[in-house]
């Protein structure tokens, strides 16, 4: 029987909205190319273009500003304006201030203008990646808006960093540094090119607003206090990456000098961890769509990640550099950080339609925010030094994030007891959004 299924029956199979697929393909390009330089641009603008260290610092830290304005601002721009519009605003920003970082930056010697131009692209990528998120939610019916933001997570975490880091790796030693900053432009390019042209869904395409952009601004600020779940959603989700980015602070420390791994066997472990990473992701997506968003999140995602992070701490501690210990015991954690991958579907969910943007504008926030809560964490607790401390600290916050987890109750969540897909649908349709009931299906 199956083979006479068609292609798009078949991608439908997979969770994966046919119409959007270009923009699948298209976001995992884009991500790989923005992924490129993560790995080797501080020690390029401190070898290379003369910065000193704590100018690169600063550079970094300013990008990460623009990312977290970005990750607001898409949400609700994308209600405004469109997810194409925002999308192809964020690829067209993204390919003109690299130009600009790039040539009068960097070839020229200008530092400032290095500087802002690097700065100001951090909102390049959330604009074209949380507007094809948005995209996501407002296309994908609601039977597989799970699994669909489950390949959303996936391509974006195998773009950035990891095929993107990969990429360095083989070019670098063949045309440098410099030139491989081309050749993440050009992979911009390509994505961007892939999906703002390739993506058949256009029902969705456009501004689900019309009531002007700054009523749509002040909803995107008032949205937490109307509907108090999207600021717990928010929490949840920021308690999802927070203690992660810590880790990237104080893991490379802990695990050569305290527990005496080699820096290249630690970096074996982290690549082999976020690898299983990635495919969890997609995982945990279409899991959720079958035993519920919500409970996927509290139990795969928050007390998984508590589990796992006092493991990947005390078991290294106690058993010392045993390389297989340690990459079990940080996969749970690693796998664990997928768990929350649901969340991305029900925080909008619980919301009518037309505030959806507004919704994923404070859930794009706090994604953002986790990359400074998570090192600040680390500054205010005392570092490497006071390990155990941090460590209990996550474990604590993930603890409560499961606790917040029981507010965030939908009938649209597929684990409710009152779940009705086919009235989901409906009531979807009656908001404003116009969803095929069973898009896909034969």
């Amino acid at each position: 029987m199956s083979q006479h299924l068609s292609l798009s029956d078949r991608i439908a199979r997979l969770g994966m909205p046919p119409a959007l697929i270009a923009g699948f393909v298209g976001l995992l390009l884009f991500m790989i190319g923005d992924g490129v330089e993560s790995n080797y641009l501080s020690p390029f603008l401190v070898n290379d273009a003369g910065f000193t260290d704590s100018s690169a610092a600063v550079t970094i830290s300013m990008y990460g500003i623009f990312v977290a304005v970005g990750s607001w601002l898409a949400g609700t721009l994308s209600a405004i304006l469109g997810p194409r519009k925002v999308m192809a605003i964020g690829a067209a920003t993204w390919i003109a201030l690299e130009i600009v970082f790039l040539l009068p930056g960097i070839s020229l010697g200008h530092d400032w203008l290095a500087v802002g131009a690097y700065a100001l692209r951090g909102i390049s990528y959330p604009f074209f990646a949380y507007g094809f998120l948005v995209w996501i939610n407002l296309a994908a019916p609601a039977h597989m808006r799970g699994s669909s933001v489950g390949w959303f997570w996936f391509a974006f975490g195998a773009g950035l960093p990891t095929l993107g880091s990969l990429i360095a790796s083989a070019t670098i030693p063949i045309v440098g540094e410099y030139a491989t900053f081309w050749i993440a432009s050009i992979l911009v390019a390509l994505g961007a090119a892939l999906a703002l042209y390739g993506i058949r869904d256009r029902t969705h395409a456009g501004p689900t607003q019309t009531d002007g952009a700054g009523k749509e601004l002040v909803k995107g600020l008032t949205i937490i206090w109307r509907d108090p779940r999207v600021g717990a959603g928010a929490f949840v989700r920021l308690v999802n990456t927070a203690p992660n980015f810590a880790l990237f602070v104080v893991a490379p420390l802990f695990f050569t000098e305290t527990i005496g791994f080699s820096q290249s066997t630690y970096l074996l472990i982290v690549t082999v961890v976020y690898t299983a990473n990635i495919f969890a992701n997609l995982f945990f997506g279409l899991l959720g769509d079958r035993i519920g968003w919500r409970r996927t999140v509290t139990w795969f995602g928050c007390v998984m990640c508590a589990v796992g992070i006092l493991a990947l701490y005390y078991v290294p501690l106690a058993v010392g550099p045993n390389i297989a210990l340690t990459i079990v015991c940080w996969a749970v954690f690693g796998i664990g950080l997928a768990g929350f991958v649901p969340l991305t579907a029900l925080v909008p969910s619980m919301v009518p339609a037309d505030d959806r943007g507004s919704a994923l504008a404070v859930y794009t926030l706090a994604a953002g925010l986790s990359a400074f809560v998570g090192p600040a964490l680390v500054a205010l607790l005392g570092g490497a030094d006071h390990m155990a401390l941090l460590i209990w600290t996550f474990a604590a916050l993930y603890v409560a994030a499961a606790a917040v987890t029981y507010v965030l109750r939908t009938d649209a969540d597929p684990g409710s007891p009152h779940h009705r897909p086919h009235q989901v649908a409906e009531s979807e349709q009656q908001d404003g959004q116009r969803v095929p009931v069973r898009q896909g299906d034969s």
